[in-house]
């Protein structure tokens, strides 16, 4: 890998041409921190059973599986778009069926919907390109689309509450049909999901954050220096394995963990912050 080199100052004369790159430029982007409750889970035939003779769940863990994204034009808004977000995101609970028996673990999915307008600027051209392929012929690929890509960055939601409950209690995003789950969104569960009618359902409260941000391919001029020409020699020497850990560092902070004074999380949470993003 070439190292990488910051010019400042003086160094700054030594910049040798303008060249024009192909990148993606992003025009808009906000974050987010959504609290969202009332969400219900949604539970395979083989979940059901667990939950059936449950009296009591208590959340463990949350994995986002996919994202959809949809972007669309704002109408009588020139430049504006929509940005449609559909999450699926696997929750685990541990059930309990009395408080002194050990719990089983539950698995079920959680889908909910997220909306935002963002800038991403006009743009009228038909592109296309071609796909090259060793000893054959170039291929046209599709023509493209004139709309931006929306990206999205997202952790693994927050778990923040879990309770058992009847189905018209909690956000049926769902309704009694399951048939709108993707096949390979059910291939991460065990058992079938089903539309049959339950009384008991489970009903959680997540906390997640997201970055959302419109791109659009550009060609930018910009100052060129020099070739990357890497100064770094490849190294194939095998250590001994005491010799490599005896030049790990001590781990000082996973024995004593640092003092944040004035950074607690009740002084670092900041309920009024907004980006802009509507859900």
């Amino acid at each position: 890998m070439a190292d990488n080199k910051n010019y400042s100052g003086s160094e700054l004369n030594h910049i040798k041409e303008a060249i024009c790159i192909d990148t993606n430029r992003v025009y808009d982007s906000c974050a987010d921190k959504d609290c969202l409750t009332d969400l219900r889970v949604y539970l395979t035939d083989r979940g059901q059973c667990i939950l059936d003779n449950a009296s009591v769940v208590k959340p463990r863990a949350a994995q986002i599986l996919n994202c959809l994204v949809e972007v669309e034009k704002v109408p009588f808004n020139k430049g504006c778009y929509s940005v449609d977000l559909t999450f699926f995101v696997k929750v685990c609970l541990d059930a309990y069926t009395c408080p002194t028996a050990s719990p089983t673990i539950l698995e079920g999915l959680v889908t909910f919907g997220k909306k935002c307008i963002l800038y991403g600027s006009d743009g009228n051209v038909k592109i296309f390109s071609s796909s090259y392929v060793c000893d054959g012929f170039d291929e046209q690929m599709p023509i493209g689309n004139t709309n931006p890509k929306a990206k999205v960055q997202c952790v693994d939601p927050i778990v923040l509450d879990a309770k058992i409950c009847r189905v018209c209690d909690c956000c049926n995003t769902l309704g009694n049909c399951c048939d709108n789950i993707p096949r390979n969104i059910c291939c991460c569960f065990e058992g079938d999901f089903n539309a049959c009618d339950c009384e008991k359902a489970v009903k959680v409260t997540l906390g997640i954050f997201t970055i959302i941000q419109l791109e659009r391919d550009v060609q930018m001029l910009i100052p060129a220096y020099d070739f990357c020409v890497p100064t770094k020699e490849c190294c194939c020497d095998t250590e001994d394995p005491c010799d490599t850990f005896k030049k790990i560092c001590f781990p000082i902070d996973e024995f004593f963990p640092p003092n944040l004074k004035g950074n607690d999380c009740a002084s670092s949470f900041n309920p009024g912050g907004s980006c802009g993003c509507s859900k």
